[in-house]
């Protein structure tokens, strides 16, 4: 079995191709589609337009997804029994399991809730380990 250094050698550089001479990019049959869909792209989105313009909602469809960007779902603003009044993010994430559980607010927003709480007990617990560390050093 080959040793890790000696496999190492015979990797390809970072940047560089395994088979500098093999097919071009582009050059395959989705190559050959893409040069003449863009040649003809003019005369394909007004085919496309004058059949949803007829009614054709699968044409219709086709174009204003490639205009419009799909609508997303905002949650509005959530009034949580007890979490502005919670000193701790244990205690916020209580509130927010809680209100989920009576049915105040849906679960997932719950979810959404305790998750970010997580992530931000994650970000003061490295910035509490790196004041620590800053403190240690300039002790020595």
């Amino acid at each position: 079995m080959a040793s890790e250094k000696s496999r190492r050698n015979h990797l390809w550089q970072a940047g560089q191709s395994g088979n500098p001479r093999g097919r071009p990019k582009g050059s395959g049959l989705a190559g050959e589609l893409r040069r003449a869909i863009g040649a003809r792209a003019v005369e394909l989105v007004e085919a496309m337009l004058a059949r949803a313009l007829e009614g054709d909602t699968a044409a219709a469809s086709v174009l204003l997804a490639r205009v419009l960007p799909a609508l997303k779902p905002e949650a509005g603003a959530l009034r949580i029994p007890g979490f502005a009044a919670a000193r701790t993010l244990g205690e916020r994430a209580d509130a927010a399991l809680r209100a989920a559980g009576n049915g105040e607010v849906p679960t997932d927003a719950a979810a959404a809730i305790v998750a970010a709480l997580a992530g931000h007990a994650r970000i003061v617990e490295a910035e509490e380990l790196e004041r620590r560390i800053r403190a240690l050093e300039a002790r020595t």
